[in-house]
């Protein structure tokens, strides 16, 4: 069914402006790269891919269940737009009027706290029929230099063993404040999007991190077919570990405990490297630097890329695009 037969004539027209159809048609030189994970570490990683990948898919995470998008994805029956909003904007080079309306969050009335891209992103998923059509529509208003690509076509819900004990969704999984045993995602028999496992099979490098290690990361992996597809793929392998540690999910975890629990979750192979900040990061307890044994990490048969990842202007810590994406470009 078109937009017109919606009732929305016109809307083909309008809401792809010329300029950005040409520059997402330009080429661009350099590897083909897959991210996975979620939520503004997946978006950080991308603004570092982007300085050196020709082709880029960020494999998203659909298993938010807070904030705005777990006030819309349960009542619109979408997978949550959040996670996915902030993929397209750190894909997409240009300041523009579109930009500035994706990032934009509403501070009052009956939508407060909703971020008007996640309203954008779910009018376009009934405007084009389905939720993935809705995204590429997106990358093209927006100009994005990469796509973005859910890990399932469902809303997913996260389930943990916690100290023993079952958590049931992703926002009561990082206030648990334990070891996480086990995590799954539900209904079991869902199913990986065949783009995502394309774009995986296809790659050259694939990014695993940085992020919340169970909730973003882990969460992405656990959906079925995403780490066969991951194992199957020639791709270099690369996780990039958290410069600080994580109240609710990784409080006193070293990088090795960080890659532990990965392999251990997931049944992911060990990876080609691991890229780790090589400069003293200060946090406020009961939050600290993630230390890093290299010897420790060599037992996993992976090798340890230390970097100074450090953004300087952040007000907390947080990679450095630029200098992420030297460490990356040099490892495909």
């Amino acid at each position: 069914m078109t937009a017109g037969e919606r009732g929305h004539p016109g809307l083909e027209m309008s809401l792809e402006p010329d300029p950005f159809a040409a520059a997402l048609e330009a080429p661009r030189s350099g590897p083909n790269v897959v991210a996975v994970g979620g939520g503004t570490g997946l978006a950080q990683a991308l603004g570092a891919i982007g300085r050196y990948a020709g082709t880029i898919h960020a494999i998203v995470t659909v298993a938010d269940d807070g904030g705005s998008s777990g006030r819309l994805a349960p009542g619109l029956d979408i997978p949550p737009p959040g996670d996915i909003r902030q993929c397209l904007i750190a894909l997409t080079p240009d300041d523009s009027v579109w930009r500035r309306l994706f990032e934009y969050r509403f501070a009052g009335s009956d939508v407060e706290g909703h971020s008007l891209g996640n309203l954008v992103i779910a009018a376009l998923a009934d405007l084009e029929g389905s939720f993935e059509d809705a995204l590429k529509r997106a990358e093209r208003i927006l100009g994005a230099i990469g796509s973005v690509v859910p890990a399932a076509g469902e809303r997913l819900h996260l389930e943990a063993v916690v100290d023993g004990v079952a958590v049931s969704g992703q926002v009561a999984i990082t206030k648990a404040r334990g070891h996480i045993s086990e995590l799954t995602v539900s209904p079991r028999e869902a199913e990986a999007t065949p783009r995502a496992i394309d774009a995986l099979l296809a790659a050259e490098q694939i990014v695993l991190g940085p992020g919340s290690l169970y909730t973003s990361i882990v969460a992405a992996l656990v959906v079925p077919e995403i780490v066969e597809a991951i194992n199957g793929s020639d791709a270099k392998l690369v996780y990039v570990c958290n410069l600080i540690t994580q109240d609710g999910e990784t409080l006193g975890m070293d990088a090795a405990d960080h890659l532990d629990a990965l392999l251990s979750l997931t049944g992911v192979r060990p990876p080609n490297a691991i890229v780790a900040n090589a400069i003293p990061v200060e946090i406020a307890p009961p939050l600290s630097a993630v230390i890093v044994d290299e010897d420790a990490i060599e037992t996993y048969g992976v090798d340890v890329v230390a970097a100074d990842l450090v953004d300087p202007a952040a007000a907390w810590p947080r990679h450095d695009p630029a200098r992420l994406g030297g460490v990356l470009g040099r490892l495909v």
